[in-house]
């Protein structure tokens, strides 16, 4: 592709050299530069990108960009090499994605989700129901990226980089995807991942006191006016009634048109009639012309805001009572509150909670609707921060009415000593817990000791598929393993039960 045609909408550009050349490629990983590719220079937390100009160069990388600012006299560029020199760089770079990639997302609808919570659970509801409709979906977000079934791997972020997200676009309009939900982060709204991408629906779920460090947003309004960016970019947008931060928007971003959704406040969508066990959630909600109870295998307060967020924009998109209720009742997320059919029907939650905050979260929630005691199995990553072990030993001492302490990924520690830093916090409570090591056998324990009014929370690892020791990651998938566990005890069952009737 002509630089020149790359290089199209960026303002403020200046250039040494020829830009009427021809380019292979556009990346800003220096390893990756092959001969004749655009070299992006990108400054990072850690590393700047203008330190590996002349690695690009040598490998013959036939154009740099760079930001302003730059000490262009150090870099060591060739008299052949085009210099570009912009602004912002990751503006630069994600103009340039979409210039490149002949800007896909203009080839589908394309709905971005934000908030602090909810964003997973709700792009697999909408991509659930529009399939209802026989819409094709693409979805890109924190578990996978999806082209219909066809599942991309797993994500390396929330958002993808501009250059790597554009790249998916065009795979999925080369694919014929009839919608794209994906989830944007705000450290993607913030780095400008996202710029020049055309969306349909911006959707806002909430706010919370995350995400607040050096690394990320310095106080939860610039947390909160970073989200804000996508409804810039939106032409249409369903925000939560409940959430103090979210019912700001229009007056702040007053562009797209704002339907709202909730269950305390007035809301155009509103739920009614909620009902919140162990192991889903029910509700009453306008459909059309008619009041419509709608079920979620998903439970907790949480999942009834996230399925309104998803049923307003199926009812964009013009999918009946049928599509929306079925579509709802199959959704599965995988590791976010997902909860593990059985044959013992006891309720067995697995949840990627592995910080004080997401463990305190799901034990808070669970403890609200489940009428007997709340198990949770979980232990903490090795390698990590230390100082939030024994904080969630804690945590799950005052809230759970059992915790099993166990190994998670503990990578180059021992195990044990993970454990044992736990175990400092929940001695604090004089909570009821054991300690065992073998994840599996942890995980057997906890459902031996339960029954069906209790819930099983196996927390920490959620979607992943493996368990890290010393370097390897060894295959360890919970679901799989559950169902074993279940399989085998159902067994038993039935075996003491056949012999007393004999």
């Amino acid at each position: 592709m002509n630089l020149k045609n790359i290089l199209v909408g960026i303002d403020g550009i200046k250039a040494k050299g020829n830009i009427d050349i021809e380019i292979n490629s556009v990346k800003n990983d220096s390893r990756k530069i092959e001969n004749g590719d655009l070299f992006i220079s990108i400054k990072g937390y850690e590393k700047d990108g203008a330190d590996y100009v002349g690695e690009a160069v040598e490998k013959g990388a036939k154009a740099v960009l760079v930001e302003e600012g730059t000490d262009l006299k150090q870099l060591k560029i060739n008299d052949d090499t085009t210099l570009l020199v912009v602004p912002n760089a990751r503006i630069a770079m994600a103009q340039i994605a979409c210039n490149y990639y002949d800007n896909p997302s203009r080839k589908f609808q394309l709905i971005g989700v934000t908030g602090t919570k909810g964003k997973t659970t709700t792009t697999y509801m909408i991509k659930s129901i529009l399939e209802k409709k026989g819409l094709k979906v693409g979805l890109i977000g924190t578990i996978h990226n999806y082209i219909g079934s066809e599942d991309l791997g797993d994500s390396e972020r929330t958002t993808p980089e501009s250059l790597e997200l554009q790249e998916i676009f065009a795979k999925m309009a080369e694919k014929k995807c009839d919608v794209v939900v994906m989830e944007v982060s705000s450290q993607s709204l913030k780095l400008n991942r996202v710029y020049g991408s055309d969306f349909n629906i911006g959707i806002f779920t909430n706010l919370s006191e995350e995400h607040i460090s050096e690394k990320e947003h310095a106080s939860i309004q610039e947390y909160f006016e970073t989200k804000c960016k996508l409804f810039t970019m939106c032409k249409k947008a369903y925000i939560n009634a409940d959430d103090i931060y979210s019912i700001k928007l229009p007056k702040l971003v007053p562009e797209p048109e704002y339907v709202t959704y909730g269950i305390d406040n007035y809301s155009k969508i509103l739920a009614k009639d909620i009902t919140i066990t162990n192991s889903y959630v029910d509700f009453r909600v306008k459909l059309g012309d008619r009041n419509e109870r709608v079920k979620a295998c998903i439970p907790g307060r949480f999942t009834v805001y996230n399925a309104l967020a998803a049923i307003a924009v199926a009812l964009q998109f013009g999918c009946n009572a049928d599509m929306i209720k079925e579509g709802l009742l199959e959704v599965r997320v995988p590791g976010r509150s997902e909860m593990v059919d059985n044959k013992l029907e006891i309720p067995i939650m697995i949840d990627y909670a592995h910080s004080p905050e997401s463990l305190e979260s799901i034990l808070n929630a669970v403890k609200s609707y489940t009428r007997g005691r709340v198990i949770c199995v979980f232990g903490c990553g090795g390698n990590r921060d230390k100082n939030k072990r024994p904080l969630m030993g804690e945590i799950s001492g005052r809230i759970s009415d059992f915790t099993i302490i166990t190994s998670d990924n503990p990578r180059d520690e021992e195990p044990m000593e993970i454990i044992k830093e736990i175990e400092a916090g929940i001695k604090k409570t004089k909570a009821s817990y054991k300690v065992i090591e073998d994840r599996k056998e942890a995980i057997k324990a906890a459902i031996e000791m339960a029954n069906k009014l209790d819930i099983v929370v196996i927390a920490g690892k959620g979607h992943e598929m493996y368990q890290e020791i010393k370097g390897k990651k060894l295959e360890f998938n919970e679901r799989k393993i559950v169902l074993e566990i279940t399989d085998e005890l159902k067994k038993k069952q039935d075996s003491k039960s056949t012999k007393k009737k004999k």
